[in-house]
Parts: C-alpha cells; sequence; structure tokens
C-alpha cells in the first residue's frame, strides 16, 4: 500500500505529539490511535500504518539484545549496561540470551546496530577471506 506524503507528515507530527522528554509514551500513542480510529480523517489507514511504523522504529531503537555463549555473570552484566547506557542513552531496555552457537564472545543488537564480537562471526570472517 502506497502511504501519501500527507498521510507520512501527518503520522510523523502525531508520533511527536506521543514522546514525552524525549521518550515514547505508550499511553499517548493509544490514546492517539483511538483518536485517529474515532475520526477517521483522509488516509487514516496510512496514517496508522506510518504511524506504527515509527513506533516500532523507535522500540527497536531503545532495545538492546545481547547473546553470549556461556550465561552472563553480574559484572558483565553491569559493564555491558553501562557500555549501552553511555553509547545510546539512558532507558535502554537491554535483555540477556544464551546463545551456544557462537562458541565465543558477545554478539549485541540495538537497532539496525550489530556488533558481532564472536568467535563463529570471526571464524566466517576467515572463511570468507580464503
Amino acid at each position: 500500500m502506497k502511504i501519501t506524503k500527507q498521510a507520512r507528515r501527518d503520522a510523523k507530527q502525531l508520533f511527536q505529539t506521543c514522546r514525552v522528554g524525549g521518550r515514547l509514551d505508550e499511553t499517548r500513542v493509544r490514546q492517539v490511535v483511538g483518536a485517529v480510529i474515532a475520526q477517521k480523517p483522509r488516509g487514516y489507514v496510512g496514517i496508522l500504518s506510518h504511524l506504527q511504523r515509527l513506533v516500532k522504529l523507535e522500540l527497536d531503537r531503545r532495545t538492546a539484545r545481547v547473546e553470549s555463549a556461556v550465561p552472563a555473570d553480574a559484572a558483565l552484566v553491569a559493564s555491558v549496561k553501562a557500555h549501552l547506557a553511555q553509547r545510546y542513552g539512558e532507558g535502554l531496555d537491554v535483555g540477556f540470551a544464551v546463545n551456544p552457537a557462537l562458541i565465543g564472545g558477545l554478539r549485541v543488537k540495538v537497532g539496525s546496530d550489530v556488533f558481532d564480537g564472536s568467535v563463529r562471526a570471526r571464524l566466517q570472517a576467515l572463511e570468507e577471506s580464503f
């Protein structure tokens, strides 16, 4: 479905009203979506789909997934959270997971940024270089 420029502008403006102190407010998003559905302005489906895309991107930007080959100890968890907060700001939702396929090291994904310091990634890079 093609979204008009006006629908994109309206969705972006609604998205900005949903932000409080630089962070997305879930209750405001629900109120805005309810108001748009109730009013049904021209192109409201496009507005809602683009607003959904903007909200999803913001949530991805504020969520970090850290994978390691073995369960992380408390010191490593604190260190990773501190470094991510320094780079991306406070309020980042950090989740830790165990992925034995990594063999060793860490893989961190924040939004579209991926930092892969795992042994598996290094072995794949070495394999590709031959």
